[in-house]
């Protein structure tokens, strides 16, 4: 009862005319890849818009403050390239291609030029502690600067969350959230911990986690819960059952 008081307190609910729009649709993890068609690449993004889904990606910061569209914290998985992302400037790596595919990768600005407001999109801001949070978000804000469309920030550190409630809380943010399975009163700590320093106005929960109480009390509070990663039918009747939408990619689209 505590916590759910704090939680009212703390995080006021948002307002569901600003967050609607977030709720029953499906989003391509990545875009709509697979074989032949690499995560985050513009031949993803575009067949993601083809099928009418919203699009997830994921950002991350250059070494001259810019924003580009890629996962991992290495090249080397992605890509015939070794080392930090963060290390590597924004003309180098948009002139590097993605394994298995013809794509580059993509600034953030030519991925939203691409989506032009045909698709919803979720950006997952990729930040850990040892990183200030502040020099991402600003990246990010720069790019979407006269962006028409649906979109949305969210990320695992609450300080990006944050940071966007309090210098430009016009544009949606969110709180990615795994608890890994741990209910215990420290783990139920951190989380409320989390959700208080953050203040989304939204959750993308792992569905791995689901049923939970925690997702149940904030969606009777009016907060679009997101779930991912949404890979089966099974996982997909899940989403169906404890959250607003899937971020689904593989058998887990249109299940």
């Amino acid at each position: 009862m505590l916590f759910g008081l704090l939680d009212r307190l703390l995080v006021p609910a948002p307002d569901a005319a600003r967050v609607g729009w977030l709720k029953g649709r499906t989003f391509a993890h990545r875009g709509l890849h697979g074989p032949g068609v690499p995560e985050n690449s513009p031949t993803a993004f575009a067949l993601a818009i083809e099928r009418g889904m919203g699009i997830e990606c994921d950002v991350q910061r250059t070494a001259d403050g810019q924003a580009v569209v890629f996962h991992d914290w290495e090249l080397d998985r992605l890509t015939g390239e070794a080392g930090a992302v963060i290390d590597r400037r924004i003309a180098e790596l948009a002139g590097i291609q993605l394994s298995g595919g013809t794509d580059c990768i993509p600034t953030l600005r030519q991925f939203l030029d691409q989506v032009a407001g045909r698709a919803p999109v979720l950006i997952e801001l990729k930040s850990k502690r040892s990183l200030r949070a502040a020099p991402l978000c600003l990246a990010v804000r720069r790019a979407l600067e006269g962006y028409r469309g649906q979109i949305a920030v969210m990320s695992f550190d609450p300080r990006v969350s944050r940071w966007f409630a309090r210098h430009s809380p016009h544009i949606v943010h969110g709180l990615v959230v795994t608890e890994e399975g741990k209910r215990t009163l420290s783990a139920t700590l951190k989380l409320h911990a989390s959700f208080w320093q953050g203040r989304p106005q939204f959750l993308a929960w792992d569905v791995r986690d689901l049923p939970s109480r925690f997702v149940a009390a904030q969606r009777r509070r009016g907060f679009p819960v997101l779930t991912w990663t949404v890979r089966s039918a099974e996982l997909a009747a899940r989403a169906a059952d404890c959250a607003d939408g899937p971020i689904a990619e593989g058998a887990g689209v249109g299940a």
